[in-house]
C-alpha cells in the first residue's frame, strides 16, 4: 500500500520524536482520529509514565493517554519508547525536539542533528519525515537533507517536510485541531504527502512554496510578538517615570477597532519560542551580510527587563528604609507564563540569580512548580516552592509578583504583605500604598 493511501485510510503508523509540550498533544490528536502511534523520548521517566497512562504536563490530562494505552485487538494504540533503533518502524516521523540558543545566542541544532542521524541509521523507503521544531530558514534542506542516506531519493523514496509547531500551553481557546498548520516540502511530492498527513488531524492546512518559507513563517510570528512586547516594555519604563499607568493606556488604545493589537509589558520574556526564535533569524541574516538591527534592539530590551525589575525593587526598598542585601524577597510565580508548569527561559530565573548575586535572601512560591532547577542556564539555583501563608507573607520584606497565576488570592496577599512589587498589573484595583509596579 502506498503511503498516501495509508494516510488517507489512517493505516499509516505515526512516530513522534520528543514527547513534551509539542509532541504529546500531537500523540493525542493522531490517536483521537484513529492512527496508531509510537512515541520516542530519551527520558526514561517520561517513557515509563506514558506507558502507565500518566501525564507529566499539568495542562495535558492523563485520561487521553490512558485511553490510547488500552489494548485494541491485542495491541495498544500508543506506545512510548527510548529505543531509537525503532525509528524505522513508523511510516511517519514527526520531529519535536528542542532548538535552544547557546551561550552566545547562536542556534544550537544539536538535538535536530542527532535525531536526523538516528533516523538515517534506521531509515527505510516509504517514510515521511516532518520537522516541527522552530529553526532558521534553510535548516531542513541545508542541515537535515544532507544527513539522510544518499541511496534514497527525496520526493520519491521518502518525503521531507517542515511544518512548524504552533502550541500555546495553557491557552484553552485553541487546540491542535483548530490551529491552522503551515507546511512546506523539499519537493512538490513531499508537500503533497505532508498536506495529506496534516489534513487528517487539522481543520486547515496552509501549504507554502518551500521549507524555507515555512521556517521563516514561524520565526516571523514570534518575532512580531517579541518586537511588540519590547515596545510596551520600553513604554512601561517611560510611563513609570512620567507617572502614567501603561495598562490604562493600553486598555484605552484597545478601543480602536482597527490598526491596533494589544501587547502587555512584563518582567521579561520566557518560554521556548519568543525569547529564542528572533535570534535564529539574526544569526542566519549574518550569512547574507545583513544586520537585523530592529530585532536585535527588541531582544536587548526584553533581555534586560529582569535587571530593570531588580533595580526598581532596590529603589522601592530604599524608599521604605531597607537595603536589598539580606532582605527577604518572596517571588510569586516561577513559570514563564500564567497557569503553566514550565519555567524554561522564565524571567523569574534571571531575577532570582540577580537578587542572589546582590545578597538578597530569595524564596519562591508557584502552585504549578513545586521544585525549581535552574537547568543549564542557572545550574546553581535549586529551590523548593514554599507554602504561601500569613507567616510567609508577613516575614517577607518584599513580595515580588513575576507570574500572575489564577490560583493566587491577590486581595489576601495584599492584606498580609508588607511591600509588593507587581510586574503584571495583577493587583489592579486593590488599594494600598504598599503596592508598587515594576
Amino acid at each position: 500500500m502506498e503511503l498516501l493511501e495509508k494516510i488517507s485510510q489512517k493505516q499509516a503508523f505515526v512516530g513522534v520524536i520528543g514527547l513534551g509540550y509539542v509532541g504529546l498533544p500531537l500523540v493525542l490528536r493522531f490517536g483521537e482520529v484513529g492512527f496508531r502511534i509510537l512515541g520516542f523520548d530519551l527520558d526514561p521517566r517520561k517513557v515509563e509514565m506514558l506507558n502507565q497512562g500518566e501525564s507529566y504536563i499539568k495542562h495535558i490530562p492523563g485520561t487521553g493517554i490512558a485511553k490510547l494505552r488500552q489494548s485494541r485487538s491485542g495491541q495498544a494504540q500508543f506506545e512510548a519508547t527510548a529505543d531509537m533503533r525503532r525509528l524505522g518502524e513508523p511510516d511517519i516521523l514527526l520531529i519535536c525536539v528542542p532548538t535552544p540558543l547557546d551561550a552566545n545566542r547562536e542556534p544550537d541544532l544539536t538535538y535536530v542533528v542527532n535525531t536526523t542521524k538516528l533516523i538515517a541509521a534506521a531509515m527505510r523507503p516509504g517514510q515521511l519525515i516532518s520537522l516541527e521544531s522552530t529553526t532558521y530558514p534553510g535548516t531542513t534542506d541545508e542541515v537535515m537533507l544532507p544527513l539522510l542516506p544518499d541511496k534514497y531519493r527525496v520526493g520519491e523514496d521518502y518525503y521531507l517536510v517542515y511544518s512548524p509547531e504552533r502550541e500555546d500551553p495553557g491557552n484553552t481557546q485553541f487546540e491542535v485541531r483548530t490551529i491552522p498548520k503551515v507546511v512546506g516540502g523539499i519537493t512538490p511530492d513531499c508537500l503533497k504527502h505532508g498536506v495529506a498527513l496534516y489534513n487528517q488531524i487539522i481543520d486547515r492546512v496552509v501549504p507554502v512554496s518551500s521549507t524555507r518559507a515555512a521556517e521563516l513563517s514561524k520565526i516571523l510570528e514570534n518575532t512580531y510578538r517579541a518586537v511588540n512586547i519590547a515596545l510596551v516594555n520600553e513604554l512601561k519604563m517611560l510611563c513609570l517615570r512620567m507617572g502614567i499607568d501603561i495598562f490604562e493606556v493600553i486598555e484605552a488604545s484597545k478601543t480602536k477597532p482597527f490598526g491596533f493589537q494589544a501587547f502587555y509589558p512584563g518582567p521579561g520574556l520566557g518560554g521556548h519560542c519568543i525569547p529564542i526564535d528572533p535570534f535564529y533569524l539574526t544569526w542566519k541574516a549574518r550569512e547574507y551580510d545583513f544586520s537585523t538591527r530592529f530585532i536585535e534592539l527588541a531582544g536587548d530590551i526584553n533581555s534586560n527587563m529582569p535587571y530593570f525589575v531588580v533595580t526598581r525593587l532596590m529603589e522601592i526598598l530604599n524608599e521604605n528604609g531597607k537595603a536589598l542585601k539580606n532582605s527577604n524577597i518572596l517571588i510569586l510565580g516561577l513559570a514563564y507564563k500564567k497557569d503553566v508548569d514550565d519555567n524554561r527561559e522564565s524571567p523569574a530565573m534571571k531575577i532570582i540569580r540577580i537578587l542572589k548575586e546582590k545578597g538578597a535572601l530569595v524564596e519562591y512560591n508557584d502552585p504549578h512548580i513545586p521544585r525549581c532547577s535552574g537547568m543549564r542556564h542557572y545550574p546553581g539555583i535549586v529551590l523548593n516552592s514554599v507554602p504561601l501563608s500569613d507567616t510567609m507573607l508577613q516575614k517577607s520584606d518584599c513580595v515580588l509578583l513575576v507570574t500572575d497565576h489564577s490560583a493566587y488570592d491577590y486581595g489576601w496577599i495584599a492584606s498580609k504583605a508588607k511591600l509588593i512589587v507587581d510586574t503584571r498589573n495583577a493587583f489592579k484595583g486593590i488599594p494600598g500604598n504598599h503596592i508598587y509596579r515594576a
